[in-house]
């Protein structure tokens, strides 16, 4: 189900609308890509909060309407604490690699991409070629189990 500005998942709720607004984006994002609703919003809502982290707003203000008597500087909001302790990619939301399973084997694709960089016929060859790749680029891996679920991500 794609989620728009008024009809969003209730996790969202508490989020910066500028921030609601990018991981909104994300999830229909990873839903058209294939990924289950649940997995989508918790990638999306982490991907929003780096993407603001690393892309601060014009002029440094909110674009929510925010009192003038609030400190700017004040950290209350869920949104602004770290959920992981390192970027999950280097500044773009698409960067990631992801080694995923597939009807014949196992394949290397681009976060946000549906085709394949390459395939594979075991889990192995895919990780070892996706590392070189990541070594060289300088962004993440993230391996996902046979059932698709992350296993683990790997950062250069």
């Amino acid at each position: 189900m794609p989620w728009n500005k008024q009809d969003y998942p209730v996790s969202m709720k508490n989020l910066e609308p500028r921030v609601r607004h990018k991981a909104i984006e994300i999830a229909n994002a990873l839903l058209d890509d294939g990924y289950e609703e649940g997995r989508s919003i918790a990638i999306a809502t982490a991907k929003a909060e780096e993407w603001d982290e690393n892309h601060p707003s014009p002029g440094g203000s909110k674009t929510d309407s925010t009192s003038s008597s609030e400190d700017p500087n004040r950290k209350t909001s869920s949104s602004t604490q770290r959920r992981h302790s390192e970027p999950v990619s280097s500044s773009k939301s698409h960067e990631n690699i992801h080694v995923v399973p597939t009807d014949s084997g196992w394949a290397i694709k681009e976060e946000g991409k549906s085709a394949y960089l390459s395939t594979f016929d075991t889990k192995a060859e895919a990780v070892d070629k996706a590392k070189a790749l990541s070594s060289k680029q300088n962004i993440r891996v993230i391996i996902h189990n046979q059932d698709g679920q992350i296993a683990s991500s790997i950062k250069p």
